[in-house]
């Protein structure tokens, strides 16, 4: 198809994307300047962020310039053709250039590549510098178009928030702790701290079928959260990876490690490169973790303090976890350096170490000797104490590796959670195991842990008076005992008026031969949680009902 565009109209129109492409990130920035910040924060800390604001706006603002001057080059290259084409004949209606299926086009934005896609020409570009990009270091991306487009992504697009939080998981040969890690990431947020937050779950497998099982768990757990934009998911084309059976074996390390440790850094590279333009910050964690409550405003403070700081003001990574790559966060203006290292020697160490070289290599000097070297790293990278994050996993996603990791600075992991609740006599047919009664727990001292629990075995909560109860939340099994959690077993409320069959005939509960309405259930994570229909009324009693036989004891945490 051809096109008749004139010389000055192809000018016109570059000047117009150039002009859209530059001025939008100067508005975000007129608004971000205008922001009515409180008049709690302290001026410094007021200063720090907005020079994080700043530079993430920068950052944003440079790829859009990147985008300009590749379209300027295309359009001018087109606007050259097209009046060298009019001047050799005057049957031509314009330019003719086709560069739609150039490999060149997938390091644009999509804005424009759509852009260059409606130019067309048979020419090659003119003569210029050409700088090394990714496909200098990954050239397989360079056969599938595709390659660094998502194959599975489940997003509302959601942008300008203060933390990205990356989590890449990989399919485990045992237990997986990825729905139980996003769950404490989540409880341990409050409503402002998640509305400046977001979290980025990088399933590293090519197996569709399986990314999809992954999404659909996640999802079933944490609906609310992926439709409110707050919780996204992706994972990478198969194309994404060079042929894993062809690296250099380095390090003296097995093949499969090699392998592994290799495509670890391709699995960061692609989550951090998805999750620069989303947030100010960048949090790389795992999926079996632990945090603290409150850990995204301590970690956005100690960031602004920093900032604030001259002697610090130019860090490169705070460190809120000793364990390897765990709770190291990163302003995502400084991304494209770890990013773009992790491209270059993807094969050659893990990423824990490439960090290290990264910031080494800047501040670093063979002239000095170590300990001024150890004191300029100091500077960039900073640790925080006691560490924010635990690691709770055993089996690592490189099969048969054991590795029973722990942060000593984070203290001990919590084996329960304490609340107010209505007074009421507390019993159950389970024996427990020591002093782990359910009276303990029920009056936030401890935590239930009973013996294997039998078919209709019950945990009774008979309030001292009839009771108003809007919603219930029982999570059982631990960190330390994951499988020993509730299963098949029902949440069932006695009504006050007890007239429960009338109530079931109204409300979709089914009723139980002694009058109780089955409100709810544990899921497979072991956690009942769900509201009671004011028409019920006030309850008499609450109960948890056993409805299967289990192979392993009882956790009531909370």
């Amino acid at each position: 198809m051809k096109m008749g565009l004139s010389t000055s109209s192809m000018r016109r129109r570059g000047c117009l994307y150039g002009i859209v492409l530059v001025l939008i990130p100067c508005t975000v920035l007129i608004v971000v300047i205008g922001t009515d910040y409180t008049t709690e924060q302290s001026m410094s800390q007021r200063m720090a962020e907005f020079q994080m604001r700043m530079q993430y706006l920068e950052s944003m603002y440079r790829t859009k310039q990147e985008d300009v001057a590749i379209l300027s080059q295309y359009l001018r290259l087109a606007a050259l053709n097209g009046a060298s084409v009019s001047g050799a004949t005057s049957s031509t209606d314009g330019a003719n250039v086709s560069l739609a299926n150039l490999d060149l086009l997938d390091g644009l934005s999509p804005d424009s590549r759509s852009l260059i896609r409606n130019v067309t020409s048979t020419n090659r570009l003119a003569e210029s510098l050409k700088l090394p990009t990714a496909f200098h270091f990954l050239p397989h991306l360079l056969d599938d178009s595709a390659s660094l487009q998502p194959s599975y992504i489940e997003s509302k697009k959601r942008q300008g928030v203060s933390i990205v939080l990356g989590i890449p998981t990989v399919k485990r040969d045992k237990q997986s702790y990825l729905v139980e890690t996003i769950d404490n990431l989540i409880s341990n947020m409050d409503e402002e701290e998640q509305n400046d937050t977001m979290i980025v779950v990088y399933v590293g497998e090519t197996d569709l079928e399986y990314v999809k099982t992954v999404a659909y768990q996640i999802r079933t757990r944490f609906a609310s959260y992926i439709d409110s934009g707050f919780l996204e998911i992706i994972a990478p084309a198969a194309s994404y990876y060079p042929n894993m059976n062809n690296l250099r074996q380095t390090l003296n390390d097995s093949q499969e490690r090699v392998r592994w440790r290799s495509k670890q850094n391709l699995d960061f590279a692609f989550l951090m490169a998805y999750a620069q333009p989303k947030g100010a910050f960048y949090l790389q964690l795992e999926d079996d973790i632990l945090t603290k409550k409150g850990f995204v405003t301590i970690m956005k403070n100690f960031a602004l303090e920093k900032t604030a700081k001259k002697e610090h003001s130019n860090w490169f990574v705070l460190d809120f976890c000793q364990l390897g790559f765990i709770g190291k966060m990163f302003k995502s203006a400084d991304l494209p350096w770890l990013i773009t290292f992790f491209q270059m020697f993807f094969n050659d160490k893990p990423v824990d170490w490439l960090l290290y070289h990264l910031i080494y290599t800047k501040v670093c000097s063979v002239e000095k000797d170590g300990k001024s070297c150890k004191q300029e790293m100091s500077k960039l990278w900073i640790h925080y104490k006691p560490s924010l994050f635990q690691h709770i996993g055993t089996q690592s996603s490189l099969k048969g590796k054991v590795q029973k990791l722990k942060d000593k600075q984070f203290g001990k992991i919590p084996n329960f959670h304490p609340h107010r609740n209505p007074p009421a006599v507390v019993r159950t047919g389970i024996q427990p195991y020591k002093s782990y009664t359910l009276q303990k727990a029920y009056s936030g001292e401890s935590f239930f842990w009973g013996l294997m629990p039998q078919p209709g075995d019950l945990i009774e909560f008979k309030f001292k008076q009839p009771t108003t109860v809007r919603r219930y939340l029982f999570r059982s099994g631990n960190f330390e005992q994951p499988s020993d959690r509730f299963y098949n077993t029902t949440v069932e409320v006695l009504p006050a008026s007890g007239n429960g069959s009338a109530i079931s005939a109204v409300l979709p509960y089914n009723v139980t031969k002694d009058g109780f309405l089955v409100v709810g259930s544990f899921n497979n994570y072991g956690i009942a949680d769900g509201m009671i229909d004011s028409k019920i009324g006030k309850l008499k009693e609450l109960r948890l009902h056993v409805n299967s036989d289990s192979q392993n004891w009882v956790i009531l945490r909370e």
